[in-house]
């Protein structure tokens, strides 16, 4: 079971040291999980926790909010996907204005070693620490060397020959290639939440749909998508069902509209509020529009269901190992 510690003085002491890696890990892609893989090893071999420190809010959230790139994974997906991965302590820092005014050296020194009390630390090879972003590899190293932690580096993590990051994800589904961002992540990308009651407009237009509550206010994509709904809780027997989504504004029933996200899932009827869920996002079938009438609406969405159960027939054809 994974273990969430809140990153103070006080919390922090419930191990005599553990084995480390630090970044804001947002998407938990392919490159994350080369750490997490090589963490795991590294805490087996020396017989400590594996343990992972993360900022909320991303620092870049903290110091320029309106600039701040959409988030991949909100908090509680990224902690899903870590403890999938095995990871058994997360180390939860919230990141102010304090942690930010910490030099490189206090930050080794009072987080590190007093609090943490890390023996092994990893960090990727463009990992920068400390106020003004002053620390790096070298100066952690040599820190280990002085008081007695070891520090190591790993290399980007290339598919196609391109590096995987949570910026290269981002591109892909602000582009819709839902093929590339699945290849980066290692899995599709997906969004998690609870099933909530919805204005009941899919009911009236004969597409009932699931609401899925979410925590990404400025989500990473938009459109229409074709789409499996993954029980989490128990709901629909941990099964993924097929259905097409859309996450967008809604812009033919709402006027200045919020982020949302609605399943319509293919020949299902149960009920599935309150149920968490996951929604993998699996092809994009186009863009968010704005039609005139409602009836242009729904002559819309049955071209979209039509396309989406497309989609599965063709993708039932390829077979598994094509499956992605």
């Amino acid at each position: 079971m994974l273990n969430v510690l809140n990153l103070t003085e006080r919390a922090c002491h419930a191990h005599a040291g553990v084995a480390l890696t630090i970044g804001n890990f947002d998407g938990v892609h392919r490159g994350h999980q080369a750490m997490l893989a090589r963490l795991k090893e590294a805490a087996a071999h020396r017989g400590l926790p594996a343990a992972v420190m993360t900022f909320e809010p991303h620092p870049r959230e903290f110091f320029t909010p309106t600039q701040a790139p959409a988030r991949l994974t909100s908090l509680r997906e990224k902690l899903e996907l870590m403890q999938a991965l095995g990871v058994d302590l997360v180390y939860l820092c919230r990141f102010g204005s304090r942690f930010a005014a910490l030099t490189a050296e206090e930050f080794i020194a009072r987080i590190l070693l007093d609090t943490v009390r890390a023996k092994w630390v990893l960090v990727g090879d463009d990992f920068r620490f400390g106020a003004r972003r002053a620390g790096d590899f070298t100066l952690l190293a040599r820190a280990g060397r002085q008081y007695g932690f070891e520090a190591e580096t790993l290399p980007s993590v290339l598919v196609d020959g391109t590096r995987v990051s949570s910026t290269a994800v981002r591109e892909a589904l602000a582009a819709g290639d839902m093929a590339w961002a699945a290849r980066l992540l290692g899995r599709p990308y997906s969004i998690s939440g609870r099933v909530v009651h919805g204005d009941k407009l899919g009911v009236q237009l004969g597409f009932p749909t699931a609401n899925i509550q979410m925590k990404h206010n400025r989500p990473p994509l938009s459109g229409i998508f074709a789409v499996e709904l993954c029980g989490l809780d128990g709901a629909i027997s941990g099964q993924c069902l097929p259905g097409v989504a859309s996450l967008g504004v809604r812009p033919t029933v709402k006027e200045n509209g919020v982020p949302t996200l609605e399943v319509h899932v293919f020949d299902f009827h149960e009920r599935l509020y309150g149920a968490h869920v996951r929604v993998n996002f699996l092809h994009k079938l186009r863009d968010e529009e704005k039609y005139p009438t409602l009836e242009a609406l729904i002559a819309q969405i049955e071209r979209d269901v039509a396309e989406a159960r497309r989609f599965f027939d063709a993708r039932a054809q390829r077979g598994p190992s094509h499956q992605g």
